[in-house]
């Protein structure tokens, strides 16, 4: 199966936000960490994470909301260390080998997001739907407890407070 989401293997983040992926194998499709959008690569993750024995796709798609804890947020940015990449690609290896029957591709943003914007996305395939799902909902609670990216959120009243810093 051809992929065309972007495999060049990196893993430091730079303030010019590079779109950094890891090597794509026949059961992880990918994993990227961009300052890009990702709807583009979410709809072709899409595309190519089903094989033929797929008889379920999960997606999880992350959006920017517009409240947090009871306060109005009117942006975020998301800072990555330079290890980021390197820890969602061993999280996504790591789900992999829990779930021996899936499929798995997964993406996260870097920078200035306003509300709506995609930040994080998984797309899962498997041949049932329970695997599926579960599989998909793991990836995204790990991806939030151990990579190391940190959003400042900038509130509607002008302030700014750092999430995810523990």
């Amino acid at each position: 199966m051809a992929n065309t989401i972007p495999n060049s293997p990196g893993s430091h983040m730079a303030d010019e936000n590079p779109v950094v992926t890891s090597e794509a194998n026949e059961r992880i499709v990918g994993t990227v960490l961009t300052g890009e959008p990702l709807e583009p690569l979410r709809e072709e993750a899409s595309r190519l994470v089903p094989d033929a024995t797929a008889g379920a796709v999960v997606t999880f798609d992350g959006i920017i909301r517009n409240h947090d804890n009871g306060h109005s947020v009117a942006e975020l940015v998301y800072s990555a260390h330079p290890s980021a990449a390197e820890e969602l690609s061993r999280v996504v290896a790591g789900i992999a080998a829990e779930f021996p029957d899936v499929r798995l591709w997964a993406a996260h943003r870097t920078g200035k997001l306003g509300i709506g914007e995609l930040a994080f996305a998984v797309v899962v395939a498997s041949a049932h739907r329970k695997e599926a799902f579960a599989a998909c909902a793991e990836l995204a609670d790990r991806v939030k407890a151990t990579v190391p990216i940190w959003k400042e959120q900038f509130l509607a009243d002008g302030s700014a407070q750092w999430v995810g810093l523990d």
